[in-house]
């Protein structure tokens, strides 16, 4: 008889990491779009807004675009970005005394509601147990389900 030659659980694992990371990294950071209000436009803070959000870019699976709103009034520095990837809308507002803080709490910001956005999707897929777990998990005495 001849025996397949197929590829273990691992090896498998490790080839659809690599092509996950190859993935990723042929996404484009997101095109970021800084629009300054009552504020003179200035290269430095498109640039590290744009260094900022292309962090948040790592996380999504498609190309996505930020748009980034930066308002001066009086004392208050107040920022509001929308960042869009398909069919995920994003939205963050921050208000400090400094443009720069603005732009770091809203990447943070983004930053946590798209980890939690795709936590509750990741969930979403969990795998039934497959009939032969079932039946080891029974012969061992481990209770099955988790």
């Amino acid at each position: 008889m001849e025996r397949k030659t197929t590829k273990g659980k691992r090896s498998r694992a490790v080839e659809r990491k690599a092509r996950t990371a190859a993935r990723k990294a042929k996404l484009p950071p997101p095109a970021v779009s800084v629009t300054f209000r009552h504020v003179d436009s200035s290269d430095a803070l498109r640039a590290y807004a744009e260094r900022k959000f292309a962090h948040v870019g790592k996380l999504l699976k498609q190309p996505s675009e930020a748009h980034l709103i930066l308002t001066v009034d009086k004392y208050r520095q107040h920022g509001e970005v929308t960042l869009k990837s398909g069919r995920l809308a994003v939205t963050a507002a921050e208000e400090t005394k400094d443009l720069y803080a603005v732009i770091d709490l809203l990447a943070d910001k983004l930053g946590r509601q798209l980890k939690t956005h795709l936590g509750k999707s990741k969930t979403k897929k969990v795998r039934a147990l497959s009939a032969g777990e079932i039946l080891s998990a029974a012969q061992s005495g481990r209770p099955s389900g988790d």
